[in-house]
């Protein structure tokens, strides 16, 4: 699996009734490239199969958290919509005062958690983070 690959699953998780067209804009590729990746990432048992996903699963998230990323440069757009693309950021907020953008984060394990982390704090522009768990939460919009 390339970074390709990776981008279309995560496209798929965050809406996998989308049409493949506007799958092809959203990953800047052709509606036949993703058709045949979609294809190939079915038979190797990368994609099992699709399902749907209620509020109630969005929101259970066992493991969950706020990354606060400082960006160098003016990659703050690329960065925004790279973080938009990976399905367990939850939320991206542009903010003021010492970091440049928050991401809400959730996942399974604590495990899946640092491997987010890991991939965020990779990125050509990522400067710095800080990241706090969310242990408990007391009233929710």
């Amino acid at each position: 699996m390339d970074d390709t690959d990776e981008r279309l699953i995560a496209a798929l998780k965050h809406d996998a009734r989308m049409a493949l067209s506007d799958l092809a804009a959203r990953l800047n590729l052709s509606r036949a490239t993703v058709r045949n990746r979609m294809a190939k990432l079915q038979q190797s048992g990368e994609i099992v199969g699709f399902s749907v996903v209620t509020r109630a699963d969005v929101q259970a998230d066992p493991v969950r958290g706020l990354m606060m990323i400082g960006i160098e440069g003016r990659g703050a757009e690329r960065i925004i919509r790279q973080l938009g693309q990976m399905a367990e950021v939850r939320a991206v907020h542009s903010t003021n005062g010492r970091w440049d953008v928050i991401a809400e984060i959730g996942a399974r394990t604590l495990a899946d958690f640092d491997a987010v982390l890991f991939r965020i704090r990779r990125l050509d522009g990522v400067a710095q983070s800080e990241t706090n768990l969310l242990l408990s939460t007391r009233k929710a919009v």
